[in-house]
């Protein structure tokens, strides 16, 4: 990954997105050692996005987003929305885009380098916004998984592209089996 020490950097961290590839890949992220991994650069602020369920007494993402608030992290959440689907599923909605990409255009103006962690395809205008104001735009993400977890617009709109798995040993908390994508099967009929 090129990094240069002298350029302010911001990283924008889509906490869902992020957690989804690494688990794809089989590892969980060390969050201290992802900021040490950022330390040679002139590191400006480290956002992590997350939307919390909090119908629930207790979260298993609240001590994570506990230690990033205390540790270095600018924590943007917001609470996610339960619902029942037409099959009368329990699902949970919590989009964090709007959020993300408002932090990013008003940090603009202040950094030289913007490190997104997404692989989502609405991103695409937001970096084209971004590197109009003359910001690089680094995204990290990854494609050695099937299927890729980053929308091709994504990483061609990126200044640069960084594979999750190729940085992954610098910030690894441990290794874990990688965890197969469900995908759907296609009912055809006659």
């Amino acid at each position: 990954m090129r990094l240069l020490p002298q350029e302010k950097t911001a990283l924008f961290i889509d906490g869902a997105n992020l957690y989804a590839a690494s688990r794809a890949l089989g590892f969980d992220v060390d969050y201290r050692r992802l900021l040490d991994f950022f330390d040679r650069v002139n590191l400006v602020r480290a956002y992590y996005y997350s939307a919390l369920l909090d119908t629930e007494e207790y979260s298993p993402l609240k001590p994570l987003t506990d230690w990033l608030a205390y540790n270095g992290y600018t924590l943007v959440t917001k609470p996610a929305k339960e619902f029942t689907d037409g099959a009368g599923r329990r699902r949970v909605k919590g989009n964090m885009d709007i959020e993300l990409a408002i932090d990013m255009l008003e940090m603009a103006p202040h950094i030289d380098h913007a490190i997104l962690f997404s692989g989502d395809s609405d991103f695409r205008r937001l970096v084209e916004a971004v590197q109009r104001r003359g910001v690089r735009v680094s995204v990290i993400s990854t494609i050695k998984t099937s299927p890729p977890m980053i929308a091709d617009e994504l990483r061609r709109q990126s200044d640069q592209f960084v594979d999750l798995a190729d940085i992954a040993n610098e910030f690894t908390r441990r290794q874990t089996e990688p965890r197969p994508r469900m995908q759907r099967a296609e009912a055809t009929q006659d």
